[in-house]
């Protein structure tokens, strides 16, 4: 566990709507005694911190600030970089990528500079291709900087497998890689429940309704409510529990892929093990042709969309 005199800080980056249910999952869960809230909008992210303050009473012991001055992340443990531009009703996520590109050309080298030994999450979207476009402009190793990825897509697959076969959640194992977007892969040969394949409790049909239904989920929340917040919120929360708490967790975040399956320099979600130095390392699943030859078109996809913002 990463610890210090002051104990742990984690700082989130963006007061919007996923940085501050990112920031209320982590004060319920006790993940950090403090949490620092940083955006360009003063009133906006004092307002969040005054309001996370004031149910301090009821949730594990905390300290909460928030500032448009970006020192207020200075010696972070973890830094969740939820800042970027807002995807539309219409929109997929690569369509973000210039605006957010923008932003992150400023952003990046300062928050290195006030925490440079903080591991950093980037969970704004497209976050394979801004997690990409973060390491080049930081300099830093994958390890210390990578991408909430298909944390998220990992979590809705699980949830519709449960409720089709009637079992917790928890019991289901399976995976989503690549893009967390539209190119993103279901893991299907390696998907169990128990120990169960997954393969043999649902027919192919429902398999492909379901993966189809997770690559949508965002959007049909988007055109309902304008943005998604609260899953991506725990789901991001869960990923630093991982490295606050050095759990050496398997999660599918993404992170620089090079040489594996003969995918070479692009980020993209592979299970991992995450723990207090970030990404420990990827682990090699087994793939069928069919899943491999899907990974590397995401992999081709993502690459594709750096190499348009100039990276």
């Amino acid at each position: 566990m990463i610890s210090s005199s002051r104990g742990t800080k984690l700082a989130v980056v963006g007061a919007g709507s996923v940085g501050s249910t990112l920031a209320y999952a982590s004060m319920i869960h006790g993940l950090a005694r403090s949490v620092a809230l940083y955006d360009v909008n003063l009133a906006k992210v004092r307002a969040e911190a005054l309001d996370l303050r004031q149910g301090l009473q009821f949730v594990p012991a905390a300290h909460v600030e928030g500032s448009d001055d970006i020192q207020i992340c200075a010696d972070a443990d973890v830094i969740a970089v939820t800042a970027g531009a807002k995807q539309k009703p219409g929109q997929t996520r690569l369509d973000l990528a210039a605006s957010t590109t923008e932003l992150m050309r400023t952003l990046m080298p300062r928050l290195v500079e006030v925490a440079p030994r903080a591991v950093i999450i980037m969970v704004t979207n497209p976050v394979d291709v801004i997690t990409y476009v973060a390491q080049k402009l930081t300099g830093l190793p994958p390890n210390q900087l990578f991408g909430s990825g298909t944390v998220l897509d990992t979590a809705r697959l699980r949830g519709l497998i449960a409720a089709r076969c009637q079992v917790a959640v928890q019991n289901v194992h399976a995976y989503i890689v690549g893009e967390h977007g539209d190119s993103e892969i279901p893991l299907w040969s390696s998907a169990a429940v128990g120990a169960v394949p997954v393969t043999d409790l649902v027919p192919e049909a429902e398999r492909d309704q379901m993966a189809h239904d997770v690559v949508h989920a965002a959007y049909e929340i988007i055109q309902g409510k304008g943005a998604t917040n609260y899953a991506i919120g725990v789901s991001a929360g869960r990923i630093i529990e991982a490295v606050l708490r050095d759990e050496h967790r398997v999660l599918p975040v993404s992170t620089l892929v090079d040489g594996h399956l003969g995918i070479d320099d692009v980020c993209l979600s592979i299970p991992s093990v995450v723990g207090a130095a970030g990404v420990e390392r990827q682990l090699h699943v087994p793939m069928t042709d069919h899943e491999v030859a899907g990974l590397r078109a995401s992999a081709d996809e993502l690459r594709s969309a750096a190499r348009s913002l100039g990276f």
